[in-house]
């Protein structure tokens, strides 16, 4: 067997895979070395479906991370930080009708 490919991924890089990933990748996301991902996709028991791209394998990044238990991309400050920004700049450009307190 072959040694493992770099350290298991982080938890945020996991969200910055692009729309599919090499198996190579995907290894380390499991933490498994490249070795054993090429045997368990030739005895058919990778944990996810693996695509055939000519020579290369190609893993969907749907799902391998709905294989390792993460449906959803969570939210942090800093998006939320930025969605107030474009919010309160998007205000200011268009201003409101004044309400008449009644």
């Amino acid at each position: 067997m072959s040694a493992r490919s770099g350290a298991p991924l982080s938890f945020a890089e996991a969200f910055d895979l692009p729309l599919s990933v090499d198996l190579r990748t995907a290894a380390r996301a499991y933490g498994i070395c490249p070795g054993t991902a090429y045997k368990l996709i030739r005895l058919g028991t990778f944990p996810c479906p693996v695509l055939r791209v000519g020579g290369c394998y190609r893993i969907p990044t749907a799902y391998l991370l709905r294989s390792l238990g993460i449906e959803e991309r969570p939210v942090y400050a800093v998006d939320l930080e930025a969605g107030a920004a474009n919010a309160a700049r998007f205000d200011d450009t268009h201003p409101r009708e004044m309400e008449d307190p009644a």
